[in-house]
């Protein structure tokens, strides 16, 4: 009896807070169109009050290493893409005053094309999705369709291909998300939670797409993930140094902390002292298992484009074998570029707000991710988060694909982007406003034909800044 009432109070008390039926989640979907419609997401006009681009990137230097700055300019001029994939504060400045839904997922943040790829899952399966997590936050969903968007506008131009075509990659990518939303508004939450990206089953999919060439590329890109493990990492990255394995130095790209620091005893010790604090963080089995492992050298690592300059560090652990090694890369993080436009995120250490964000938008993620605050070298403590430096890592060569690879990796990342939404936010409300007509796909394409005129005049400013000496830029970019 005492079991049967305990139930029955439960029951109640469920049944106070009722949650929304399927129908209701719906219909608040199409509700969201009447305050903005699908058509306005065309809009775009840069606020002429907000700051400008190359001031929003100022800003940011001064919590980089200063002496890599320069070739975070550097990487940055090479080309309109490659600015873009740099300019995500400047980018989430002006979302910032673009229609909004009402609808919030956990966003990736920086959802450009060069930040989806493959990796190994914990099953050792080669899997593709989001990969990077920097600016990951709660937030409007379809600021990351946009911004996926104009960068597949962006890329577009710079691989030559003609506006019209453009126009039709771009339309076909974000009703690839629409699409890919729909279908998981239909299933059941556990299962939109299991949806994965499995290479293989895509692979099967996408090469009848494909030309033989890029089929034939394809396989190579594929076989090249799978070489890119740490046995791989060691052959390419270590050394010997006074009869010790060491990671080699290839500066300024790769710099073992020996050589950034003079007492070499203290930052070891330290160092040591950073993997203890991470080792706290891990689940108690990764913990036995980074136990096999003993520390043997750091470097910092520069890295990316829009992250040169933030203290990253690849981390050389070797077990019992001499070829028994494990790589770890140690991120500096920072606040989301959204957090000024969308508040705080509630976290008291940026890198528990990565790791939080990527679990939630990946399916599977690396079994060492983890996150660790750690007094950097200059006195100041920094947060970090840390995860395997490369584990089957693979991704595209944008700057190679013709149209028709284009669009079909543009699907792939828009069915990707969808399933991280419909994990974290209402899948059913964004699907009923997507709804199941082009309105929404050719808004957005609008609004990345426009947004890639204005990356394309920030693009020229840059460049125009570091000719006249005002930014000073590393050539070479690195």
């Amino acid at each position: 009896m005492a079991v049967d009432a305990a139930r029955g109070r439960d029951a109640r008390a469920i049944g106070e807070v009722p949650s929304p039926t399927r129908e209701q989640r719906a219909a608040y979907g199409k509700a969201a169109r009447r305050g903005t419609p699908r058509g306005s997401h065309a809009e775009f006009v840069r606020d002429p009050a907000c700051p400008d681009p190359l001031t929003l990137l100022a800003g940011q230097d001064a919590e980089r290493v200063p002496e890599l700055v320069p070739l975070r300019y550097g990487r940055m001029a090479a080309s309109a893409f490659s600015y873009f994939r740099g300019a995500a504060l400047p980018m989430a400045s002006d979302l910032a005053g673009t229609p909004r839904t009402g609808l919030t997922a956990q966003l990736c943040g920086d959802a450009h094309l060069g930040n989806f790829g493959m990796f190994g899952s914990p099953e050792r399966r080669l899997i593709f999705d989001i990969n990077d997590f920097d600016e990951t936050a709660p937030g409007p969903w379809e600021w990351d369709v946009k911004r996926l968007a104009a960068s597949l506008e962006v890329a577009g131009r710079d691989n030559d291909v003609g506006a019209g075509r453009r126009r039709d990659i771009v339309v076909a990518a974000v009703a690839a998300y629409r699409h890919a939303m729909r279908d998981f508004a239909r299933r059941p939450a556990l299962e939109v939670w299991y949806a994965l990206g499995d290479v293989a089953t895509l692979q099967a999919g996408l090469a009848p797409r494909l030309s033989g060439a890029r089929r034939a590329k394809l396989r190579g890109t594929i076989a090249k993930a799978y070489t890119r493990d740490h046995l791989g990492s060691l052959g390419r990255f270590a050394g010997v140094r006074d009869g010790r394995p060491c990671i080699a130095a290839a500066p300024p790209l790769i710099t073992p902390v020996r050589d950034l620091v003079v007492d070499g005893a203290d930052v070891a010790q330290g160092l040591q002292r950073v993997l203890d604090r991470y080792r706290a963080n891990l689940e108690p089995d990764r913990r036995v298992l980074l136990d096999r492992y003993r520390l043997v050298d750091v470097a910092r690592k520069v890295v990316g484009v829009g992250s040169v300059g933030t203290r990253t560090y690849m981390v050389l652990l070797l077990g019992d074998d001499p070829d028994d090694a494990l790589f770890l890369q140690a991120k500096e993080a920072g606040p989301s570029v959204l957090e000024r436009f969308l508040g705080p995120s509630g976290f008291g250490n940026n890198g528990e707000r990565i790791v939080v964000g990527q679990r939630l938008v990946q399916t599977v993620g690396d079994i060492f991710l983890s996150w660790v605050r750690a007094e950097g070298f200059d006195g100041r403590d920094r947060d970090f988060h840390l995860r395997q430096l490369r584990d089957w890592k693979g991704s595209a060569d944008i700057g190679s694909m013709g149209p028709r690879e284009l669009q079909v990796y543009g699907e792939l990342c828009g069915w990707t982007l969808a399933k991280a939404h419909a994990r974290s936010g209402d899948r059913i409300a964004i699907a009923a406003y997507l709804g199941s007509g082009p309105v929404f796909d050719r808004a957005v394409a609008e609004f990345a034909r426009v947004y890639a005129d204005r990356n394309e005049r920030d693009h020229r400013d840059l460049v125009a800044a570091i000719d006249d000496g005002r930014i000073a830029a590393d050539p070479t970019g690195g």
